[in-house]
């Protein structure tokens, strides 16, 4: 496999399971997981800072509000499939409430999230990066490139 979720499964002898088995907050908790390594790449790539500067950036934008305002950017482009596949994690019912978040953006966010595993672990992350940065562009997160 040429993705990092294919190669993670072929090195490490994971047993590929069909993703229909899996809950939408499994895949939100890994969709949480690679949102945060894509916040995370982009922030150290603006530059060597203390490690507590790298953090408060990257908390800035991984919060539920960003995520829930990045989703709402992006719904006019997603497929069916990726809409039912939010739709499933917004619906879904976590254990833990919102700290920080009103209850709606919490829900989207976790949506979100569920997209963001779901594409990982369909080895679709061509489209779930495509998905991600066009959504920090159109929030003002990520500037538009060339």
């Amino acid at each position: 496999m040429n993705d990092l979720y294919g190669t993670i499964t072929e090195l490490f002898d994971v047993k590929e399971v069909d993703i229909r088995t899996y809950s939408p907050l499994a895949l939100a908790f890994m969709g949480d997981c690679v949102f945060d390594i894509i916040i995370r790449s982009m922030v150290v790539a603006e530059g060597n800072r203390q490690a507590v500067k790298l953090h408060n950036k990257k908390a800035g934008i991984v919060k539920a509000s960003t995520q829930a305002a990045l989703i709402d950017a992006i719904t006019d482009i997603l497929s069916e499939e990726e809409a039912d596949v939010y739709k499933r994690g917004l619906n879904a019912h976590p254990a833990s409430k919102a700290k920080n978040a009103t209850d709606i953006d919490y829900h989207k966010a976790t949506g979100l999230e569920t997209l963001i595993g779901y594409l990982y672990m369909t080895h679709r992350q061509d489209r779930m990066l495509e998905l991600v940065r066009e959504g920090l562009v159109r929030i003002g997160v990520c500037p538009v490139s060339q």
